[in-house]
């Protein structure tokens, strides 16, 4: 009698799957298919908005640490040259997984034929990011499979072998000029949408991108320099004559400009051509304050160094320089960069009314040591939100105005091995006169024995500093194989007022910290470094080399 119950209660079950069989829908519950997505406006628009999450995070004031300018508190592995093959890669991983999800839309966009001058904007959009992740993988690792649509896993261009680094970047190139055309004026974006991709940012990135393929291929002798160099003079100048940019400029003068271009007071500023979105309204926040004011990373000798004094000369010619002698003294006259970037020791800053006199442990402390002596300042809010909670909620600048200018500046040296004193009025002597800095001009480089292209790559590394631009500059110059491998150096303290200076009285030399011998600390020793021809491209990720037997590892690499 039981089974026949269940029979029953089987057969109808079974009579009421049959009877609406037609009417079941059978689309997954866990993800959103094809078939019934992609039919109106919104939908591209919602899957646009996803791209936005792979916009850089703030680095905390460390994006430069890979490089000479900056030192974390322990050897880098990238600038330290200490790295193997990994079995996987994140810039490999999620760059190839944005450009899937940019394919989607971009194939279902070509379907959508009637609303496409509707939701051209969002083809854009992915059209920009998919240019942004496939030049993240050719400027880590040159030739790279150039995957136009999307695979599944029977896919032949699963097997396809690396696409000649120069066709990558023409379809780059190609995303880039598309989406410029087809994406809104920065003016024409609504106060609520800002932060969105405009025609401005498509042209500055294209500029980006050239001018680090014009120089490689320059200095590696790899391609065609100048058809580069000149694709970003065209790039830079677009965006420029667009007129929707100024730099940014605090009512204080140049003693508050560049410092608060990077906090708050930079947030929303006509400078900024693509941010990260922060807001404390939404409780959307960073820990960047925190970070710098933990040290870690900490300016190095190097980037101290490159601060011109006050007269426009660098400090070995200059009469102005004070030396290192006090605490104080290398401040002294120098780029009001300087100050706005690196802390001088003693200063104190006023968290909403909290008091904070800031000075400085070697190597060790409550606060987090300083490698180099050297205190970080760019970055670091004075707001009770940042310096107290480390909830910082300014924005992240991807692009902005200042990068177009030198690089405009250095792809019109680089391609005409010189520049006017007019093209470096339009460009560099603009971010001069932000930061209250004597002009630069051929008369001045041919008079003091200067060299115009060491002066336009200083102007970039110090407005760009602790920005992450520096170990991808000195890779396109072909100068890290003589920038990396040797120490890494901070403050003179032998012979000096530090070895009196409260907390420093409590250092030994030779045993909590070392000193080379002209007395400097040194905060990453020359026998922890390497850089070898090899590093100049990363390698392959082994997995992926375990995958598709038609890839080839970089030179030098197993």
């Amino acid at each position: 009698m039981k089974n026949c119950r269940l029979i029953i209660i089987f057969l109808f079950i079974g009579s009421l799957f049959s009877a609406c069989n037609d009417d079941l829908d059978l689309s997954p519950l866990d993800t959103i298919s094809d078939e019934i997505f992609w039919k109106v406006e919104e939908d591209f628009e919602k899957a646009a908005t996803q791209f936005y999450h792979s916009l850089g995070n703030h680095g905390g004031g460390t994006l430069d640490r890979n490089s000479d300018t900056y030192v974390g508190n322990f050897t880098d592995q990238v600038s330290g040259g200490t790295y193997i093959e990994p079995q996987e890669d994140a810039t490999w991983n999620n760059s190839y997984a944005l450009i899937r999800a940019t394919n989607r839309l971009l194939e279902n966009y070509e379907i959508a034929t009637e609303i496409q001058s509707d939701i051209a904007k969002y083809a854009a959009v992915a059209r920009f990011f998919r240019a942004r992740a496939y030049f993240a993988l050719v400027s880590k690792f040159g030739d790279v499979p150039l995957v136009q649509s999307v695979l599944d896993i029977d896919s032949e261009e699963l097997y396809a072998p690396r696409t000649p680094r120069v066709d990558v970047v023409a379809f780059v190139f190609d995303d880039l000029d598309w989406a410029a055309a087809n994406l809104p004026n920065e003016r024409d974006i609504a106060d609520i949408d800002k932060g969105k991709i405009s025609k401005g940012a498509a042209l500055a990135l294209k500029s980006r991108i050239a001018l680090f393929e014009g120089t490689w291929a320059k200095y590696h002798g790899t391609g065609n320099a100048d058809a580069y160099l000149t694709t970003c003079i065209e790039a830079s100048q677009a965006v420029i004559d667009l007129g929707e940019y100024a730099l940014y400029t605090h009512p204080d003068g140049v003693t508050k400009s560049y410092y608060n271009l990077f906090i708050e007071g930079g947030t929303g500023s006509s400078e900024n051509i693509l941010v990260r979105k922060y807001s404390n309204e939404l409780n959307i926040t960073h820990g960047t304050t925190r970070s710098v004011d933990a040290h870690n990373a900490s300016p190095t000798k190097v980037l101290a160094d490159m601060y011109l004094c006050a007269d426009g000369l660098p400090i070995d010619k200059s009469s102005l320089f004070q030396g290192y002698d006090l605490i104080d003294s290398e401040f002294i006259d120098r780029d009001p960069r300087m100050t706005q970037s690196i802390m001088i020791p003693g200063s104190t800053v006023i968290y909403s009314g909290y008091e904070r006199v800031y000075t400085v442990v070697i190597g060790g402390g409550t606060n987090g040591p300083t490698k180099s002596g050297y205190l970080p300042f760019k970055f670091q809010s004075d707001t009770e939100d940042a310096g107290i909670l480390g909830r910082s909620y300014y924005d992240y600048i991807e692009i902005r105005l200042g990068e177009v200018y030198l690089n405009l500046a250095e792809a019109l040296f680089e391609k005409n091995d010189a520049i006017t004193d007019g093209e470096l009025d339009n460009t560099i002597n603009k971010l001069r006169e932000r930061a209250g800095m004597p002009d630069l001009t051929n008369a001045f480089v041919t008079a003091n024995g200067l060299d115009m292209k060491q002066e336009i790559r200083r102007e970039r590394t110090i407005e760009l500093a602790a920005e992450g631009f520096r170990f991808n500059d000195l890779r396109r110059w072909k100068e890290a194989e003589n920038a990396l491998p040797k120490s890494l150096l901070g403050v003179k303290f032998e012979g000096t007022q530090w070895p009196t200076f409260p907390p420093s009285d409590q250092i030994v030399v030779g045993v909590d910290i070392q000193v080379d011998e002209d007395g400097h600390v040194i905060a990453d020793d020359a026998v922890n470094r390497q850089f070898e021809q090899k590093h100049y491209l990363f390698p392959l990720p082994l997995n992926q080399l375990q995958l598709n037997e038609n890839l080839e590892q970089n030179p030098g690499w197993n």
